[in-house]
């Protein structure tokens, strides 16, 4: 079959990039191996938030009484999380495969290869089959990197995958890995009771955020009851009568945890296998497929997004780059900037950053300024009783250039993207204190963080 475009790959990058080449009036063929909307909306993104939500529900009743309501000692009902959050990711599915659908792209089931730059091999139910088109985008997406260490096979280590589909609620859970996958599950188990150890091989956690980001991230950890391990690495699992004994060695010596389950979400690894790259020619490597600005790989006509180019595994980046690879290949004139891209945290509170941190803006020579704003000083978050975390901006001295924005406290995720399109537009800070900010918001804190960086705070107390 002879088609315009091929997509392989159906999650947020893939089936993203099949809609906008539709809507430039390509045919597109999409080929899946699993699910349509890949780990993000399967057994990532949407399914943890979901559980994330019904956490958050039963942290808000326990906490009635502080808001002036009665309501009894809450209950947590597992199953019944379970059965929602399916409810989520199916109605979800189901919305993409109706767009993909009044788009008239045509969806294989299947395994796919490529045979040659322009010719796609597709294994499937309904046996062998193969695909041309002048233009090829790959977005397969990535996989949970094991752990390299004795016992990491052993019945109770789970990967995410795993975790989301517990029948019922372990008693106690190691979670190896402090960056944002471990710290959710950490969260979201925390919250519902669950006895939670995260362990972080490096000397803090959210090690990719700001250093205030990860100290305030491993505060609410332990006031939520977790116990956290920095600088400390695995060196053993073995099993015992009542789930598995973990060995640890960090800056105390050699110690150990036991744990009814352990979570690997310890990073992942582009899913380069069985791609038929190397018939191809496309070059890639251990972190993935290498692809440019435009998502051009090496060979002409065909582009690579999202976690299989490695980089920033994350489901927005992939849809941008879906985007600018459609478009691209499609004749038109995109690329991708990477410089104003939000990441998040969905932890209690919510944690988000974009742009340079404080310590990569002098790391790259700029004179920073420096202004941070506490959620304890926002009106709507202390009528909201959300007053723990704050907004930290960085800014070049001279000019006032905006450099980053970080937040930790109540809906960062929504917050952060005033500081992504604040970098996008290039603003300085007396652009943002010459914004009007609406009252009373969560936002006011980024504007009070902005003149603070001036020295003109108005809703800080003088030092």
């Amino acid at each position: 079959m002879a088609v315009d475009l091929i997509v392989v790959g159906g999650g947020p990058g893939g089936y993203v990039a099949a809609l906008r080449a539709a809507q430039l009036g390509a045919h597109v063929a999409l080929v899946e191996a699993e699910h349509i909307g890949g780990v993000c909306l399967n057994v990532g993104c949407i399914p943890t938030k979901a559980l994330l939500w019904s956490a958050e529900v039963y942290h808000l009743v326990a906490d009635a009484a502080r808001f002036g309501v009665r309501a009894g000692p809450p209950e947590a009902d597992w199953p019944a999380m379970q059965a929602r959050k399916a409810e989520v990711v199916a109605k979800l599915v189901g919305g993409v495969r109706m767009l993909l659908e009044r788009a008239g792209v045509e969806v294989i089931a299947g395994r796919a290869r490529l045979a040659a730059p322009q010719t796609v091999a597709v294994s499937g139910p309904e046996g062998e089959r193969t695909l041309s088109a002048p233009r090829i985008i790959i977005a397969t997406g990535s996989t949970p990197l094991p752990l390299p260490i004795p016992g990491a096979d052993l019945p109770g280590v789970l990967d995410s995958s795993a975790a989301l589909a517990l029948e019922a609620l372990p008693a106690s859970l190691l979670v190896v890995g402090g960056g944002a996958v471990g710290l959710e599950f950490a969260t979201l188990f925390a919250t519902l009771g669950v006895a939670v150890t995260v362990v972080e091989m490096l000397p803090r956690l959210a090690p990719l955020a700001d250093a205030d980001v990860g100290d305030a991230l491993r505060t609410a950890l332990l006031l939520q009851g977790a116990r956290v391990h920095v600088n400390t690495r695995i060196t053993a699992l073995e099993a015992t009568a009542a789930g598995l004994r973990v060995h640890l060695e960090g800056p105390q010596g050699e110690t150990s945890v036991e744990a009814e389950r352990v979570l690997v979400a310890a990073g992942r690894r582009a899913c380069v296998e069985g791609l038929g790259l190397d018939v191809a020619g496309v070059r890639y490597d251990r972190k993935g497929i290498q692809a440019d600005e435009r998502m051009a790989t090496s060979v002409s006509g065909v582009y690579a997004v999202g976690d299989v180019v490695g980089g920033t595994m994350l489901a927005h980046v992939a849809t941008h780059q879906g985007v600018v690879a459609a478009e691209n290949a499609l004749g038109q004139q995109a690329r991708m900037r990477y410089g104003a891209v939000p990441s998040c945290i969905f932890t209690r509170p919510e944690a988000a950053s974009v742009g340079l941190s404080e310590q990569a803006a002098r790391e790259q020579g700029y004179d920073v300024r420096v202004g941070r704003f506490p959620f304890n000083g926002n009106g709507k978050a202390i009528a909201q009783g959300e007053v723990e975390g704050w907004v930290k901006v960085v800014a070049e001295a001279r000019y006032g250039a905006l450099l980053g924005v970080h937040i930790v406290g109540p809906h960062a995720s929504d917050l952060v993207l005033a500081g992504a399109l604040g970098l996008t537009l290039e603003a300085t800070l007396d652009e943002i204190a010459a914004t009007v900010h609406p009252h009373p918001s969560l936002g006011e804190a980024l504007a009070e963080a902005g003149l603070a960086a001036l020295g003109r705070a108005l809703h800080l107390p003088r030092s």
